[in-house]
């Protein structure tokens, strides 16, 4: 180990104390994690008019989530009403992480979130159909304090698009009732860092609030970021959440259009996603959002939390190739991984398991495999290699979350899961993970995630 990995490793360990998850595949960590274990597919034909004359018209959609019924405790009806469906899960995923992690979320919390006011009374989803006699409401008491010091815990929220449904929505309103019928909590409801914002006044949580926005690496950079926070003393914790939806005409169609997507397949579409196989012909888009609840190890046994697992080490590059395609070789996707490794402190040969990025997309999975045999060595071919995706659909800036989340599971529950669909490998002498589930001890899982502009993130989860 060289110096600048002994330095980066010698810093406090960052454990995963909290995990919370409202996907296509499940509306928490155990439906996750049971449906992903049994290879079972959350692709489906899209539901709604607006899918109605898309060239793609499948994907991995969230059901059953019932956002009539919030708002959570501790939100003001009336901002419910502003928020998108997006930022509801994103909350309800917080929520599951910290009480998992021992921290009741309807009981910790400071003011009362003010609901804001409307410049008028538009209609549609997220901020644009408010009501104009909503106001502000009143501020509250703080609640019962966080078991840590609030100025030394932060909220990550990483994303690649946000609440873009919101600024859809408020385009349409000002095309068919003009300027004044825009509401002006877009501005705030429509950011893309918003989730971060809204969770920090939830939890009452004092330390930076930020967006992290590295399309489909979104959320292994925001996992990365928590990670050197808390290592380097800047923190004591950090809620990382990931959460996103383009499920929308706009985001399919321009996809589509690019052939980025699987097309063809409305009668079979749990046959979709095919990562590594000979047949695939492009990603799968799902929604949703994944929280992961970190801090330092001390914090955690100081006050009695379980360790769920360690977060080891991330690393992160950039192609500087081209907008969408990535590198041939992959060389961005490499560099992350050597530099996830040495964080860690960790040679190629601890590597036990791999969850790749694995999309589907021709181009993007042939990369991935030589940039893990660039980074990986020899190793990479000996490597179990699951491919989630294939199962939950491509979450996109929350998939890092996702996908880090079902590698915590992978260790715990000491199961490889199998990648869906891959029927006829294209790629000879590597070790996929297919059929059913894979029984098998492992003590360290690698994450990628890669995405458009040449974004490339690595996380390694070890056991504790």
């Amino acid at each position: 180990m060289n110096d600048k990995t002994a330095q980066r490793s010698n810093g406090r360990r960052v454990v995963i104390t909290g995990l919370g998850a409202i996907t296509p595949s499940g509306l928490d960590v155990a439906s996750l994690w049971d449906a992903v274990a049994s290879g079972r597919s959350a692709i489906s034909r899209l539901d709604g008019p607006e899918f109605d004359e898309l060239a793609v018209r499948i994907g991995g959609q969230v059901r059953g989530f019932d956002v009539a019924a919030l708002p959570a405790p501790g939100i003001e009806r009336s901002l419910a009403r502003r928020l998108s469906p997006v930022q509801h899960w994103a909350i309800a995923a917080a929520d599951q992480a910290l009480a998992q992690a021992g921290v009741d979320p309807g009981q910790v919390g400071a003011e009362r979130v003010p609901a804001g006011g409307d410049g008028g009374s538009g209609d549609g989803a997220a901020g644009a159909g408010a009501d104009a006699d909503a106001g502000g409401a009143d501020a509250g008491d703080a609640g019962p304090a966080l078991p840590w010091d609030a100025t030394r815990v932060a909220v990550i929220a990483a994303t690649g698009s946000g609440p873009i449904d919101a600024m859809q929505a408020a385009t349409r309103v000002l095309d068919a009732r003009g300027p004044r019928a825009v509401p002006l909590t877009l501005s705030i409801h429509g950011a893309p860092d918003s989730a971060a914002a809204l969770l920090s006044q939830r939890y009452g949580i004092r330390g930076p609030a930020q967006g992290v926005s590295a399309t489909c690496a979104s959320g292994a950079v925001g996992l990365g970021d928590g990670l050197r926070r808390i290592r380097h003393g800047y923190a004591d914790a950090v809620l990382v959440v990931g959460y996103e939806d383009c499920l929308n005409g706009v985001n399919l169609s321009s996809n589509a259009n690019m052939r980025a997507l699987a097309a063809g397949y409305e009668d079979a579409p749990e046959t979709a996603s095919r990562p590594f196989d000979r047949a695939r012909a492009g990603f799968v888009m799902a929604q949703g959002a994944a929280a992961i609840l970190i801090e330092s190890e001390e914090s955690a046994l100081a006050r009695g939390a379980e360790i769920l697992a360690v977060l080891a080490g991330f690393g992160s590059a950039s192609d500087a190739h081209h907008p969408t395609a990535p590198h041939p070789e992959g060389r961005g996707a490499a560099q992350a991984v050597r530099e996830c490794l040495a964080d860690a402190g960790v040679e190629p040969e601890g590597v036990d398991h791999i969850n790749a990025h694995g999309t589907g997309t021709p181009a993007g999975d042939a990369a991935e495999l030589l940039a893990l045999e660039a980074a990986l060595g020899a190793h990479a071919r000996r490597t179990p290699i699951s491919a989630t995706k294939s199962s939950t659909g491509h979450l996109l800036g929350a998939g890092g979350v996702v996908e880090a989340i079902i590698s915590v599971m992978s260790v715990r529950q000491r199961l490889l899961p199998s990648t869906v669909n891959l029927d006829d490998p294209e790629f000879d002498g590597w070790d996929f993970v297919t059929g059913k589930a894979r029984p098998v001890v492992v003590d360290r899982v690698l994450s990628t995630s890669f995405g458009f502009g040449g974004h490339n993130g690595a996380v390694l989860i070890e056991r504790p």
